[in-house]
């Protein structure tokens, strides 16, 4: 038998001195570059996914605004109220004097018609604005506003929503 030597071999060393540094900055870059890239595929997919959330709530508050004046109407001897006396006969709640999901809303009432209309708070919230009358029938705003430029899809300025 002969003598064995207690030397580690010297490729465990290298193993070990690999171990104690840690990530080197390539894999760190690269790990940084997967992360970027994916943020660049999702968030846009995201913003665009919020917006379309916040156009149907719109479309649905208007509704809500529509329910409401015909209650209104109801109760007082035909004619229609704006959103401050919508909110007074708490036909509406205190959020629609402020904005509400990304919109704005407004009622413009004259006796025995009125107008409701949405309309985004930013470029952001929304694409689209929208208004009804007494109809019921939600419909694309027909002009530009601040906020959105055209508020409506090519083609549909005043056509009802479907």
């Amino acid at each position: 038998m002969g003598f064995r030597s207690r030397r580690r071999p010297t490729h465990f060393k290298e193993d070990t001195r690999m171990k104690d540094r840690g990530f080197s900055l390539l894999e760190l870059l690269i790990v940084v570059a997967i992360i970027l890239i994916i943020a660049t595929i999702a968030i846009p997919s995201l913003l665009r996914s919020r917006q379309s959330a916040q156009e149907s709530a719109a479309v649905a508050q208007v509704r809500t605004v529509n329910t409401a004046e015909i209650t209104y109407l109801s109760s007082n001897q035909g004619s229609y109220g704006g959103i401050a006396e919508l909110i007074t006969q708490g036909l509406l709640d205190t959020r629609f004097s402020g904005s509400v999901s990304g919109y704005n809303f407004t009622v413009t009432a004259s006796g025995s018609d009125y107008t409701a209309s949405a309309t985004p708070t930013s470029t952001n919230a929304g694409r689209f604005g929208y208004w009804s009358v007494p109809d019921a029938v939600i419909r694309y705003a027909s002009a530009a506003s601040g906020t959105c430029a055209p508020c409506f899809p090519t083609g549909l300025s005043g056509a009802p929503v479907q």
